[in-house]
């Protein structure tokens, strides 16, 4: 184990220690009347730390206000103070709170709830709500908790409905503020703009006199008369920038964490090596044919039917394990899996132990000890898997035990996510294997140790993750298990990347058209745009509007511009593609849950495996059009794994640097993915059973990318042959892609990449990365104006790791469309020396660049010749 001084032992490559700390109280605010006083001791808050209390008086001052501390510090006091004191005193203001998933509002209504406030009237109005509810909801609640995508679809298209709600409106809270980054994030910031415009139409009801509080609804900044937001925030860079981005108002921020701490260990763990002497039996070789993560219609990378490409094999676990939950499950063992889009590498060489599957045994050792202990990983099908195999090993040593161990993942239907929430609150289960839709603010207490799978993107989210060990103040494990992938890697290697250093700051861009030019369109279709409302959407409006008009989707009349269509616009924002596709069992009917559509080309592909709490089942057809898959039970001795092709195009140049033999660029591109077959894997070997067609719609997406040249002159100079630049590029193409994320707050899923030896727009070798998002997100720009930072770390990344030809852990692909062939490691570090010398004569690699740590799966959406 390795504690301060950095001693290794075993698959432990670092313990960081957090030491406990105390809190700082103060007396209530005397606003915060006697009966919300009384309401909280009850539920046993005696007095307000020092950070809630200030956030919460800069809100009932109206001021725009954004409260950004660590996990479990009380945000939501923050908010709850100003909110219910003004609810109490006004008996006709009205709150809007607003959370980026359905459990975190399900959570925080009953928090409220809880409270028993007269004539608050809390009430969740969401796509769960019943639509007899709906109507008492917008009548008589006072306290609505929604999401950002009801406030979309349902509350702003129907503003006539709500009218008396939102010309009461006092304050808007935007909980978990921090998640809204990227396409999303920028979607949400006009979705609240959105709202602003429409609250504003209302004539607003005259507040009642309330001590201490400033006349009308808002201040700080805030539309007259308006709301006042209050946001709440992990620790995150510049969170007030960040939050006044998001609504478009200046914005206070509280940052001081001034609540108690328990003591946290964090460690953090590589999985061992794979015997090099024990080849899996029915090994194939790679195929040629691409295996890629490809982008979605809507610009959504979209992941493969089997993240981390685990399947069973016949040996027990290799770390080092003191409970009887550490003997590996029958049929569910080590994954030894070979070819495009597994954890194993080219011949010869060296190969990890799944993270899944390491962290599904550590999660057997904890449950077994008692330890109540929730692992989140990335994907859907990684949540069942690591459920699944823990329950099984669990099973194995203590018949029963293993059912107290659950998978929780979005696509579950409501019933099946309560029961689940309930069941960890209360005790019945000791283990949940979960995606993130449980890292955000659920009060999840009693927890005593978290496991994450895989580096989740940001330290933001590592530490929200991190944090929900230990709610009660008690002592706390954390342990973060890389994935054999060169930024998890380089992680666990190089912990000061992790610790001590501040997080990132949220990425978003509200200027971007590809979402500002929708989002004015729904703002038209819910009430005329006016010369005045260019001003609240901000930079590019004016250009938007007028591109709209020569579409043909506006009209512009003396009074603005009217919406010409009968329909609404469809516009998503969560960039998956449209409407959830329902997975139905055929025998029965039942609805076993949900895909988003960017998925359901890799998830529910006909012949497609898919996971629902631990039962396996097979897709029988799968209609797009009608938003259905059509499933059958059963347990095949066969994984699926779709494949994919992609062409890139350029379409225009942005910028460009002339660095001689070598240019940087930065622009526009055209990428088209096509899923178009997949093949059958053998669980206990990797082995290929077949490949079989797939007859699916092409998908296009225009995107930013950044992208560089290199002369075949100065490569051959270099000592890299016309045979090997190929394989050169290849390699040095996965590691740049596996490495962004330091330069760039960007998700796994955001970034795709393209290499080859003679593209026909550039007539050059050239690597291409681009992001998996309509218009782009931002992360390309980033890596052009950082590309010498970004591109050190990748030949460091490279020239470090101890392999000879090259493996997860630098070059190779977990999703390459080309079975990681060719592969040339040594020639990527001259291809990247070539780069750097030449970029240095015209800018010099800037060590500040390195500000952020995002994600890190290497995993690119869209081919090339040789990508991957």
């Amino acid at each position: 184990m390795a504690g301060a001084a950095g001693t290794v032992v075993g698959p432990v490559t670092h313990v960081e220690r957090l030491p406990a700390r105390t809190g700082t109280a103060v007396d209530w605010p005397e606003w915060v009347p006697a009966e919300l006083r009384a309401a909280l001791a009850g539920q046993g808050v005696v007095a307000p730390w020092r950070h809630q209390a200030e956030a919460a008086g800069h809100a009932y001052a109206g001021r725009n206000v954004v409260v950004a501390t660590g996990t479990a510090s009380g945000k939501s006091l923050g908010y709850q103070l100003p909110a219910l004191a003004t609810l109490l005193a006004d008996p006709r203001a009205t709150v809007l709170y607003l959370a980026p998933t359905k459990a975190l509002a399900a959570d925080q209504l009953r928090a409220v709830a809880a409270l028993d406030l007269d004539g608050v009237r809390p009430a969740c109005y969401d796509g769960d709500t019943p639509r007899a509810e709906r109507d008492w909801i917008r009548a008589h609640s006072r306290f609505v908790l929604t999401n950002p995508d009801m406030l979309h679809h349902g509350i702003l298209p129907g503003h006539a409905k709500w009218s008396a709600f939102l010309r009461r409106l006092a304050f808007v809270v935007v909980d978990e503020c921090h998640t809204y980054r990227g396409v999303f994030g920028s979607h949400v910031a006009h979705v609240l703009r959105r709202l602003r415009r429409q609250a504003a139409r209302y004539p607003r009801t005259p507040r009642s006199s309330v001590p201490g509080q400033r006349s009308g609804t808002g201040g700080g900044g805030s539309a007259p008369d308006g709301p006042v937001f209050v946001l709440a925030s992990a620790t995150s860079g510049d969170p007030a920038a960040a939050a006044g981005r998001l609504t478009g108002l200046p914005v206070t921020a509280v940052t001081e964490d001034t609540a108690p701490r328990g003591g946290l260990t964090f460690a953090l763990w590589e999985p061992p090596l794979l015997p090099p002497s024990s080849p899996p039996p029915g090994r194939t070789a790679p195929s040629s044919s691409p295996d890629r993560t490809a982008p979605s219609s809507s610009g959504r990378t979209a992941p493969s039917s089997s993240p981390d490409r685990t399947a069973p094999s016949s040996s027990g676990r290799t770390a080092p394990s003191s409970s009887p939950g550490g003997a590996a499950p029958a049929g569910l063992a080590e994954p030894v899996l070979v070819g495009p889009g597994t954890d194993a590498g080219l011949d010869g060489a060296p190969v990890r132990r799944s993270a899944l599957r390491e962290t599904a045994d550590l999660l057997s050792d904890t449950v077994a000890a008692g330890v109540r202990t929730l692992a989140f990983v990335k994907s859907r099908r990684g949540a069942e898997l690591i459920a699944t195999t823990a329950r099984r090993s669990l099973d194995e040593a203590v018949p029963g035990l293993g059912s107290r161990v659950a998978a929780y993942r979005s696509g579950y239907l409501r019933e099946e996510r309560r029961s689940l929430e309930q069941a960890l609150l209360g005790g019945e289960l000791l283990g949940l294997a979960s995606t993130s839709a449980l890292e955000l603010g659920v009060d999840l207490v009693g927890l005593d140790a978290v496991l994450i799978c895989g580096y989740p993107g940001t330290r933001a989210s590592l530490w929200q993750q991190a944090g929900r060990a230990g709610r009660s103040g008690r002592e706390a494990l954390a342990v973060l298990v890389a994935r054999d992938d060169p930024l998890d890697t380089y992680l666990v290697h190089h912990p000061e990347a992790l610790f001590g250093r501040p997080v990132e700051a949220t990425v978003l861009d509200p200027a971007n058209p590809y979402v500002l030019g929708p989002q004015l369109a729904c703002a038209a279709a819910e009430s005329p745009l006016t010369p005045a409302d260019l001003e609240l959407f901000g930079e590019g409006a004016k250009e938007a509007v007028e591109a709209l008009v020569a579409a043909g989707a506006l009209r512009s009349r003396p009074t603005g511009w009217y919406w010409r269509h009968v329909g609404r616009p469809e516009v998503d924002l969560r960039g998956t593609g449209g409407t959830p596709v329902d997975v139905v069992e055929a025998s029965t009917g039942r609805l076993l849950g949900t895909v988003d559509p960017a998925s359901a080309h890799f998830q529910v592909h006909p012949g497609a495996v898919y996971l629902h709490q631990g039962v396996s089942y097979v897709v029988d057809d799968l209609d797009l059009d009608g938003g259905c898959a059509l499933v059958h039970a059963e347990e095949p001795d066969w994984s699926t794994h779709p494949r994919d092709v992609t062409s890139l195009s350029v379409v225009s140049v942005r910028s460009y640097l002339d660095a001689g033999p070598v240019g940087m660029f930065l622009g526009e591109v055209d990428v088209t993915s096509q899923v178009v077959s997949y093949q059958r894997r053998r669980l206990a070997s990797g082995e290929v059973l077949a490949t079989l067609p797939l007859d699916l719609p092409a998908r296009e997406l225009r995107t930013v990318a950044v992208w560089f040249t290199v002369s075949p002159e100065s490569l051959m100079a270099a000592g890299v042959e016309a045979a090997e630049m190929p394989g050169a590029l290849h390699a040095a193409e996965h590691a740049a892609i596996g490495l962004l994320p330091l330069v760039a707050t960007c998700d796994r899923w955001d970034i795709g990449g393209l290499s080859t030896a003679n593209h026909p727009d550039t007539e050059a070798p050239t690597v291409f990365v681009y992001d998996g998002h309509p218009g782009g997100a931002g992360f390309a720009e980033r890596a052009y104006r950082a590309a010498s930072a970004w591109l050190t770390a990748t030949r460091d990344a490279i020239v470090e790791c101890g392999c000879e030809t090259g493996c997860p852990s630098c070059v190779q692909s977990p999703k390459c469309g080309n079975g990681n062939n060719p592969l040339a490691k040594p020639e990527a570090v001259r291809v990247l020396d070539v780069v750097l010398a030449n970029l240095a004569k015209v800018a010099p690699a800037d060590p500040d660049d390195l500000t952020t740590v995002a994600p890190a799966d290497p995993e690119e959406s869209g081919p090339r010749t040789d990508r991957g």
